[in-house]
């Protein structure tokens, strides 16, 4: 696919990785959808940076685990832009869930960000890209995936579900929509995070050394534009899962 000229929805879009993809999206020329839920100003931020790059941009505002505001998020992206040609579900919620459950309501919010919102995004972005006769959507996963972790309960459950969609879809919207997976690894500390913390995590990965989101946004370019790659992951992690 040729990014000028294209709309895209990042869901997440607003600050950190998701920031990240959408800007790197605008400076090839895409119109940008910034999808937030609570964070507004990180949110028209993002939009005026991807505006200043010569593209259109919009800041929504969306509980994406809500099926009737993601039904009107892309309505809206409909009447703006005529649709929505690349799909980034980069939306989540990284927080902790131990099991026995002690707060079913925030396990479920953590894991339906994940699941549910990247289904129903899809669900609407899939009948407008076929509407188009072509679309990719590109999925944000993670090692948990593939190894859980202690106390992710609902993130790594979230976050394999979102693998297992990535390659159902891909079946499924396929030939005209194409649909993969990154799976990050250590490319942006988290801001709680301490020099000690950090320094241990980098001596783990065999490069030995944090990656960058521009790494990650490599990666999603590689699949945006990719026209012979489909239900397939990346994994951007400096041969992390190797260990």
């Amino acid at each position: 696919m040729i990014i000028k000229g294209k709309t895209a929805l990042v869901t997440g879009g607003a600050h950190r990785l998701g920031k990240a993809m959408t800007l790197a999206l605008a400076e090839r020329g895409a119109n940008v959808i910034v999808n937030y839920n609570s964070s507004a100003d990180a949110a028209v931020s993002t939009t005026a940076k991807a505006k200043a790059l010569g593209v259109e941009g919009l800041a929504v505002q969306c509980d994406v685990r809500q099926h009737d505001q993601v039904e009107a998020m892309f309505k809206l992206a409909k009447q703006k832009f005529g649709g929505v040609d690349i799909l980034i579900n980069s939306a989540s919620w990284f927080k902790k869930t131990p099991f026995p459950i002690e707060d079913f309501d925030t396990w479920f919010t953590v894991s339906d960000i994940l699941l549910k919102g990247s289904l129903y995004c899809s669900h609407y972005a899939a009948l407008m890209m076929r509407e188009a006769g072509e679309g990719v959507i590109v999925n944000i996963v993670d090692q948990s995936a593939w190894r859980p972790a202690p106390g992710r309960s609902a993130h790594s459950v979230g976050k394999a579900a979102l693998l297992a969609l990535t390659r159902q879809l891909a079946v499924e919207l396929a030939p005209e929509i194409r649909v993969n997976a990154i799976s990050p690894g250590p490319v942006l500390p988290p801001p709680d995070y301490s020099d000690e913390m950090n320094a241990r995590i980098a001596e783990r990965v065999p490069l030995k050394r944090w990656g960058t989101p521009n790494d990650v946004v490599k990666a999603m370019l590689y699949l945006v534009s990719s026209d012979y790659v489909t239900g397939d992951y990346i994994m951007v992690d400096g041969g992390e899962h190797q260990v």
